[in-house]
């Protein structure tokens, strides 16, 4: 195990009196001890969440004028355009958005941008779009806060323009109707957290509420907001944002409305992932529903899933649903194709032993697939990654970071060398000249190098418990389940295993392992049933693990079992 194993502390005194106040198993007190919860009145709410206490969204600033604006807009029948993002986060926002617009007799149309062509949030040009459409208002969801060009051409055109966005903005805010953006410095909501999903999920919230005041549902009956929550849930999820306070208590009620089957859009893409609806949890939106969402986005354009989200018909949400599993299938091709070119490039010239990162560009490589590229690759060398692709004379790409080493930071410090970038500490995206490349591979390596030392490059993983096998059971894994969703500021738990013994095992696929696990010593006839997915090297496998590190799960296919997934070893 090349990993460095970093032990979790606990409050014995918290634990215990979690356990008692609970009736819970200890283990599960100490995770949720780990998580800096203290009393059981706190505990019982994060494991049994309500909406007593969600935050007012007039809260957020400038919600009062956007809702206003809308109103007016939604009353005298003026147009309305809907911009989104090409994303999980974006496509979801725009559907939700859009969605509760048009239950409201709004006069409401909806753009996506395509990632490669148009590029990344509102534009000049679209604004010349909306013109020659009548658009009298854009709201944009989930981009929009660095828009300053398109908005300030927006107001020579007397188009007013609301930002809903969750990105970080620059020292000057863009000239617009409103801007709202838990992320200004002067907002006092506290919902920094939020995704641009969740922005525009409070977008709803204080629109039905102004709506409310204004006796607007006296007419029609006012929307159940939980309808919306589906579409939240895979949002927030697919952003990675932290899954804490709003989002989780938001979260928990939108996987309910998802296990319900209500919305035909998802039902489909769950039924083309082979998910059963029902079961539905954090993993498989994950790593099954939002890939395929984005996929339309990387591959082809991302107002397919609009249509698949919002799509009140199931042979069209069945058809589409197709679509975007072959977009996600060919994703994947296309992905893998350029992971076996690289490996090659760096089996004939391996990255030098004092470089800290990992700076490659082909020609051939197509931009959209890069991040998910870069995100294998920084996981499996340990280094931060850039990848750049693309015909003409700008390479654009991506960025993906490890541990602490802020990949942003970094591009911020060689902004002079960029045609543009954006992004956060763990993921960014990048134009550059291509003859500027060169030296902007030297340049971050030279930063990688005065800024960070050793330790920031060292691979860890944070272990919550040791257990012995014989403490696996269908039981505790029911417990930990409380804890789901899984995702930022609420990880999986950890665990580890020493001394075990393979009693079984055959290969899944190409590289997946599963075994049938055993203590070795005392011999003990106790078996767990363990999976090991990607491993590196299917003919060389071990029969017996010094050490295991594992994830602790619910056997979907076996009632009533558990079984672990090896994490390291």
């Amino acid at each position: 195990m090349d990993t460095t194993l970093k032990y979790l502390d606990s409050d014995q005194e918290i634990v215990e009196l979690l356990t008692k106040g609970l009736k819970c198993h200890p283990l599960l007190a100490m995770l949720l001890s780990a998580r800096g919860i203290s009393t059981v009145e706190d505990a019982v709410f994060f494991l049994n969440p309500n909406f007593k206490n969600l935050t007012d969204p007039f809260l957020l600033k400038d919600m009062d004028k956007a809702v206003a604006r809308i109103f007016t807009a939604v009353e005298n029948k003026e147009k309305i355009l809907v911009f989104g993002d090409f994303d999980a986060d974006g496509v979801t926002s725009t559907a939700l958005l859009s969605d509760f617009l048009e239950y409201s007799g709004a006069n409401v149309s909806w753009y996506i941008p395509h990632r490669i062509k148009e590029g990344y949030s509102l534009q000049p040009d679209h604004i010349q779009m909306a013109l020659d459409q009548d658009i009298d208002l854009i709201i944009t969801v989930d981009c929009g806060v660095s828009s300053h060009e398109a908005v300030k051409d927006a107001n020579l055109e007397d188009i007013d323009v609301i930002i809903t966005d969750h990105h970080e903005p620059s020292a000057t805010l863009p000239s617009a109707v409103a801007v709202v953006d838990p992320k200004r410095e002067d907002c006092p909501s506290g919902l920094n957290f939020l995704a641009g999903v969740g922005v525009a999920f409070f977008l709803i919230m204080g629109l039905r509420k102004f709506f409310r005041e204004k006796n607007f549902w006296e007419e029609i009956t006012e929307p159940n907001l939980m309808d919306y929550l589906d579409l939240f849930t895979i949002g927030t999820i697919g952003d990675m944002v932290p899954l804490i306070n709003e989002n989780r208590v938001l979260c928990i009620a939108g996987f309910k409305r998802i296990r319900q089957g209500a919305r035909l859009g998802i039902k489909m893409l769950a039924e083309i992932s082979r998910i059963d609806s029902r079961k539905i949890d954090s993993d498989d939106i994950s790593f099954k529903i939002v890939p395929k969402i984005n996929a339309a986005g990387r591959i082809s354009h991302a107002r397919i899933c609009v249509t698949q989200l919002t799509s009140p018909d199931i042979v069209n949400a069945e058809k589409t649903a197709f679509l975007l599993d072959r977009l996600n299938t060919k994703r994947q091709k296309i992905e893998r194709e350029i992971v076996v070119d690289i490996e090659r490039r760096l089996l004939k010239n391996p990255k030098p032993s004092g470089s800290k990162l990992l700076f490659l560009w082909d020609d051939q490589w197509n931009p959209s697939v890069l991040g998910i590229v870069a995100s294998k690759l920084s996981r499996k060398y340990f280094c931060p990654v850039i990848l750049l692709g693309g015909k003409g004379e700008n390479a654009i790409g991506s960025g993906r970071s490890i541990n602490n080493i802020n990949i942003y930071q970094a591009l911020m410090e060689n902004e002079v060398l960029l045609e543009k970038f954006g992004g956060h500490a763990m993921a960014a995206g990048l134009t550059v000249k291509k003859n500027n490349l060169p030296k902007l591979c030297q340049s971050l390596n030279r930063h990688m190098e005065e800024i960070y030392s050793e330790k920031d490059f060292q691979k860890t993983l944070t272990i919550d418990a040791i257990l012995d096998l014989e403490d696996i059971n269908y039981n505790l894994a029911k417990e930990l389940d409380r804890l789901r969703p899984f995702g930022v500021a609420n990880p999986e738990p950890v665990f580890v295993c020493e001394d075990i013994r393979v009693i079984s095992s055959y290969i899944i696929g190409n590289n997946h392992r599963k075994m049938v696990l055993q203590k070795a010593a005392p011999v003990s006839r106790y078996q767990v049933e363990a999976f090991h997915f990607n491993i590196n090297d299917p003919d060389n496998l071990p029969d017996y693990y010094d050490k295991i590190a594992f994830k602790l799960k619910i056997n979907k296919f076996k009632k009533n079992t558990a079984q672990i997934i090896i994490e390291d070893f």
